[in-house]
C-alpha cells in the first residue's frame, strides 16, 4: 500500500476537483493508520485481505461533526462535505448511483481564438441594411401615391428613396474600400451569390429611382425652348422610372436578409426564414413613416396601411427569431441585441397606434413617422448585432453541432 499512496491521492484530487470541493482532501485525519486508506472500525485487515474500512456498511452511526466515511472509498470527509454528496445521491451515476456535479463548461478554442471569425463588418453595414430597407420602401410609397393620385406621397417618397439609395451606394463602398471593387463586382453576375445578386440589384434600382426623383423637378424648369421639351418629357419618364422601381424594391428590401443567412454566423445562419420577412416588414415600415411625415394627413392613406402590414411583418418575425431558434435566439434577447430589438417592438407599436389614431392630425402623423423610422433603425441594428454575438461565443457554434449530431445518431439508429 506504501507504493500505491501517491497515485491514491493523485485520484482523490482529481476525484474532488470533478466534484467541485474548494481543494484536495489533503488534512492528516483523511489517512488512515500508516498513511494508508483509512481504518474506521479501528482493525487492521478484514477477513479476506481486503483494507480496513473499504467496505464500510452504509448503515453506520458517525457522531455529529465527526467525519464520516465516502460509501464506496471509505475516505473520511468533513461533515459539510459528506452532506453535500448525499444530496447528490440518487442519479444515474455509474458507481452506487451516485452523480457528480461538475462545473458548467466552457467552450474555448485552441489558442484562445474563437472557432468562427467573428464579421469584420462594422456599423456601415447595418446602416446600409437600414438605408437599403427604406429606399425600398420609399418607392413603394411613390408608386402608390402616383398611382392613386397623391402628388405630395409620390414626391416624398421618390425624394427619400433616391437620398436612401445613395446613402446605401455610400455604405457599400465604404466597406468595400475602394469605389472601383464595386465597379468590379459589376462585372460578373452569380445567381448562387447574394453579394453579387444584390450589387446587380442595387445597380438597377439606383439609376431608376434617381430618374424618378429628377422628374419631380420638372416644375421648375421654364416653358420654352429646350428646357421646355425637357419639362414636358419628364413626367412621363418619371412615371415609368417611378414603376420600375417599385418593381425591384421587394428584392431591394429583402435580399440584405438572404445575405446575412448565407453566412456561417450561427443565429444569422438558422433564422434564414424569418431574415427577409423582418427586412419586409421594417422596409414597409420605414417607407410608411417618410409618408407619413411628409405628406399631409389627407393623402397619408397608403402610409397608414403600409406602416399596418410593415409592422406586422416585422413583429412576426422578430417573434420568431426570439423564440424558434433554441439557444441560438439568445444573442436576440439578451445584452445590447435585446434591448434594441426590445425598443424596435416598442417604438413600432407606437407608430402604428399613432397612425391610426391621427388620420386627422398631422402632428400626430408626423410624430407616428418618426416612431416607425426609429423602429426600423433598432431591428435592422438588434439583427445585425445579435449575429456578431453569436459568432464571438463558441457555444453558439458547439451546442447546435452537438445536437445535430445526437439527432442524426437517433434518425439512423
Amino acid at each position: 500500500m506504501t507504493a500505491d499512496r501517491p497515485v491514491g491521492d493523485l485520484f482523490r484530487r482529481f476525484r474532488d476537483r470533478l466534484a467541485g470541493s474548494a481543494g484536495p482532501a489533503s488534512d492528516a485525519g483523511d489517512a488512515g493508520p500508516g498513511g494508508g486508506l483509512p481504518d474506521v472500525t479501528g482493525g487492521g485487515a478484514e477477513p479476506g485481505g481486503g483494507v480496513a474500512g473499504a467496505g464500510v456498511s452504509r448503515g453506520v452511526t458517525v457522531a455529529a461533526g465527526a467525519r464520516q466515511p465516502h460509501a464506496e472509498t471509505g475516505e473520511r470527509q468533513p461533515p459539510a462535505e459528506a452532506a453535500s454528496r448525499g444530496r447528490r445521491r440518487g442519479g444515474r451515476g455509474r458507481r452506487g448511483g451516485e452523480e457528480l456535479a461538475v462545473p458548467e463548461a466552457e467552450f474555448t478554442s485552441y489558442y484562445g481564438r474563437p472557432i468562427l471569425k467573428a464579421p469584420v463588418w462594422k456599423w456601415d453595414i447595418a446602416a446600409y441594411l437600414f438605408t437599403g430597407g427604406l429606399a425600398a420602401g420609399s418607392s413603394l410609397l411613390a408608386a402608390g401615391g402616383q398611382l392613386t393620385g397623391r402628388p405630395a406621397l409620390r414626391r416624398a417618397g421618390r425624394v427619400a428613396s433616391l437620398a436612401a439609395v445613395t446613402a446605401s451606394t455610400v455604405f457599400l463602398i465604404k466597406d468595400l474600400g475602394r469605389p472601383a471593387r464595386f465597379h468590379h463586382m459589376l462585372r460578373v453576375a452569380k445567381p448562387t451569390s447574394p453579394m453579387s445578386v444584390g450589387t446587380w440589384i442595387l445597380g438597377a434600382f439606383g439609376p431608376a429611382a434617381g430618374l424618378a426623383a429628377v422628374a419631380e423637378s420638372a416644375s421648375w424648369l421654364p416653358g420654352r425652348g429646350l428646357p421646355g421639351l425637357v419639362r414636358q418629357a419628364l413626367p412621363p419618364v418619371g412615371h415609368a422610372a417611378g414603376l420600375a422601381a417599385a418593381a425591384t424594391a421587394p428584392a431591394l428590401a429583402t435580399y440584405t436578409g438572404v445575405l446575412l443567412a448565407d453566412t456561417a454566423v450561427p443565429s444569422w445562419h438558422e433564422a434564414y426564414p424569418e431574415l427577409p420577412v423582418i427586412f419586409a416588414g421594417s422596409a414597409l415600415a420605414s417607407g410608411a413613416g417618410v409618408g407619413l411625415i411628409a405628406a399631409p394627413a389627407a393623402q397619408a392613406g397608403p402610409a397608414r396601411r403600409m406602416a399596418v402590414a410593415g409592422a406586422a411583418l416585422e413583429l412576426y418575425g422578430a417573434h420568431r427569431v426570439e423564440t424558434r431558434l433554441g439557444l441560438l435566439s439568445e444573442p436576440y434577447r439578451t445584452g445590447r441585441p435585446g434591448r434594441l430589438l426590445r425598443a424596435g417592438r416598442t417604438l413600432t407599436a407606437v407608430g402604428v397606434a399613432g397612425a391610426l389614431l391621427g388620420r386627422r392630425s398631422r402632428t400626430l402623423s408626423a410624430l407616428s413617422g418618426v416612431a416607425l423610422l426609429g423602429a426600423s433603425v433598432a431591428t435592422r441594428f438588434g439583427i445585425f448585432e445579435g449575429g456578431v454575438a453569436s459568432a464571438k461565443d463558441p457555444k453558439y457554434t458547439v451546442v447546435p453541432q452537438r445536437e445535430r449530431l445526437e439527432r442524426r445518431r437517433a434518425a439512423g439508429g
